[in-house]
């Protein structure tokens, strides 16, 4: 009954002054709809990244040649990178039984001509097994055989972008395209991949035997990476160790001194990248914090503002016997109506606006009914909490005092 009456006159003591309610809200609404959008956009480049992650194919481990390292965000080889050849392919494909294929990969950006359409794109070469062991497919033609990569054949599978690029939607399969000055036959079109977790576009490509890249375009005999892909999910710890082992050996590297390569796993750039975008979010629903704080601010002002305007409202109901608690919960039921209804907007406002953002920019955006749990609840404690010091100010008045007041 106590807290019935105490809403009645908090509501019409907020009524009394709209104007100054609807500001207070306001401030809550735009806090509470920056967390809202903030966190969906965070949440949206987490599952985007560890989609893309999961899509670089089943079991695979990552064997770099050179120290790989974040520069700026991204990974980059440094020191030697020229560790890693087709003889350590084969090798790991023989000698490590927790190991079903293995994908070479040696690339370096070219000028690519087809017709009157130029364009300088990715040229990777590999082996017959990297559809396999990647999840590529070809929606027009198909990847090269292992014949054609043994006899160093020039043939080559155009991603979409690539084509797009030249200025050609047509089908190019049986055309020639040159590769530098060195002419190809085209033999099928990938199936769009899209922006690797890496940024990189692998659409953007066209895919060659190994042997005709390194002797026929590239002049080289070492090799970028390797896509190792395990037997089973059960079987990814021991390949990692004994492909590990195997190229230490290989590479006569001694006890105790560091890799030539860098070997990684799904799982560990999976965590790479959970560590990433939990700091993108934080970061993200701090700064939106902020402006959930300023609504804050903007209550305690109207509060402290509203306590001292009614000085003499307040003595006359306590001495017609409203308690000081009475007075408390007066002033805290209003306080927390506020970030109440403005929570309840803004969180109306936060999920329309990640859905806007979403299709106006194309970026990835994912809300959470936990993130529209988490700031309404912030909104309401901002309310108790800024409306505690306002309201335990006016409930110490002195009735006598506050009569008197003008």
């Amino acid at each position: 009954m106590r807290l019935l009456k105490g809403s009645r006159i908090a509501l019409k003591g907020l009524m009394a002054h709209r104007l100054r309610a609807l500001l207070a809200i306001l401030g809550i609404v735009v806090g509470v709809a920056a967390v809202i959008v903030m966190l969906a956009v965070g949440e949206g480049a987490k599952r985007d990244v560890l989609g893309k992650i999961q899509g670089l194919g089943t079991n695979i481990l990552i064997v770099s040649a050179g120290q790989l390292k974040n520069v700026a965000g991204r990974p980059q080889l440094v020191g030697n990178v020229t560790t890693l050849d087709l003889r350590d392919v084969k090798a790991i494909t023989e000698e490590c039984p927790a190991v079903a294929r293995v994908a070479p990969i040696q690339s370096r950006k070219l000028p690519v001509k087809y017709g009157t359409g130029t364009t300088n794109t990715s040229i990777v070469g590999t082996s017959a097994d990297f559809p396999t062991v990647r999840e590529f497919r070809t929606i027009v033609g198909r990847f090269f055989d292992a014949d054609e990569v043994q006899g160093a054949q020039r043939v080559a599978i155009v991603g979409h972008t690539v084509l797009t690029n030249l200025g050609t939607e047509r089908g190019v399969v049986g055309d020639t395209i040159r590769i530098g000055n060195v002419p190809f036959e085209v033999i099928g079109i990938l199936e769009p991949k899209g922006v690797n977790y890496a940024g990189i576009d692998e659409d953007d490509q066209i895919f060659i035997p190994i042997n005709t890249a390194l002797r026929r375009l590239f002049n080289l005999t070492y090799l970028n990476s390797l896509y190792v892909q395990a037997r089973d999910e059960r079987a990814m710890s021991s390949a990692a160790r004994q492909v590990t082992d195997l190229l230490r050996e290989r590479h006569r590297i001694r006890s105790g001194h560091p890799e030539d390569f860098t070997l990684q796993t799904q799982a560990e750039i999976l965590e790479a990248a959970q560590e990433t975008s939990q700091t993108f979010s934080l970061l993200l629903g701090s700064i939106a914090g902020i402006s959930l704080f300023v609504g804050g601010i903007g209550i305690l002002a109207m509060m402290v503002i509203s306590v001292r305007e009614r000085t003499q409202e307040i003595g006359v109901r306590r001495a017609v016997g409203a308690r000081r608690q009475d007075i408390l919960l007066q002033f805290i039921l209003e306080a927390t109506s506020l970030s109440l209804v403005g929570g309840l907007i803004g969180s109306l406002v936060g999920v329309a606006g990640g859905l806007v953002l979403s299709h106006l920019t194309g970026w990835p955006t994912a809300i959470s009914p936990l993130a529209i749990l988490l700031a309404f609840g912030v909104a309401a404690a901002v309310g108790v909490f800024f409306g505690a010091y306002p309201a335990r100010r006016a409930a110490r008045l002195d009735p006598i005092v506050a009569l008197r007041a003008e």
